[in-house]
């Protein structure tokens, strides 16, 4: 039995047509987890990665010679995220090296926990930087080096729309600050052709919740698919945001929560 020639199969050389190949990436915080999953996901597509990471030096030196070895184009950048000069460095560097910026994946943050009462000051303050501020720094400073076409994209939270557990309301308050910008920005981007949305992780196993203990499972189970998401998950909406599929989306919020904010 044959199939009418418009059921046919697409080649691989005709689905490799919505590559990223020539296009340079930056993703922050991409050593682990989720931004690990992006670096590769892009590399994988043929775009030339660079990323940073700031504590994590092996994983990103590990992440780094696994995709030279796949013969992937990764560049790993030790970054304090919440520092001017060291974004603005890191910026320079990569354009001096690829000339230009086409995608921005604001992935790195902090995450800290307690009831506002007694919340430690320094922690708000940290995770301030590095979940507000440093997004907004990143963009700052790669939007002159980022021509049409562009693609930005925050990884936010599904907390900032779902509340599941006390003591996450000054982590949701950072996370909901980047909804804020990103809808900003959506409007003042669109004329240069320039696209900018956030992803809202929900439970995803990325080894941090191994912390819950024998609550591990339970979590997981809770959820309406009765599963954690993976980073490779999340990091295939982020891939697709990335693409010129992707040119009429702006401004967007898309949960990757498993229905757990439904």
């Amino acid at each position: 039995m044959s199939y009418p020639e418009r059921f046919t199969i697409p080649t691989r050389e005709v689905l490799r047509e919505r590559s990223f190949a020539g296009k340079i990436a930056l993703v922050t915080g991409g050593s682990t987890g989720i931004g690990a999953a992006v670096v590769r996901r892009l590399a994988e597509e043929g775009a030339s990665v660079a990323f940073t990471y700031f504590a994590s030096r092996d994983a990103a030196w590990e992440l780094e010679r696994e995709l030279f070895d796949a013969g992937q184009i990764a560049v790993a950048m030790r970054v304090d995220a919440r520092s001017v000069e060291e974004t603005r460095a890191c910026i320079r560097e990569l354009v001096d090296g690829f000339g230009r910026i086409d995608m921005l994946v604001n992935n790195a943050g902090l995450a800290c926990a307690g009831a506002i009462e007694n919340y430690d000051l320094d922690a708000l303050e940290a995770m301030v930087a590095v979940n507000v501020k440093a997004p907004f720094l990143a963009i700052r400073e790669a939007l002159p080096h980022m021509p049409a076409g562009g693609r930005i994209i925050n990884v936010g939270s599904v907390s900032s729309d779902y509340m599941p557990y006390p003591g996450q309301a000054a982590y949701t308050m950072t996370k909901s600050a980047i909804t804020g910008l990103t809808r900003g920005l959506a409007r003042e981007l669109a004329g240069r052709g320039i696209t900018i949305n956030t992803v809202q992780p929900g439970r995803v196993e990325t080894g941090l919740l191994r912390v819950l203990g024998d609550a591990y499972e339970t979590v997981g189970r809770s959820t309406p698919m009765g599963r954690f998401g993976t980073a490779t998950e999340v990091a295939s909406v982020i891939e697709f945001l990335c693409s010129d599929a992707a040119a009429y989306v702006t401004g967007a919020h898309i949960r990757v929560d498993g229905g757990v904010s439904v």
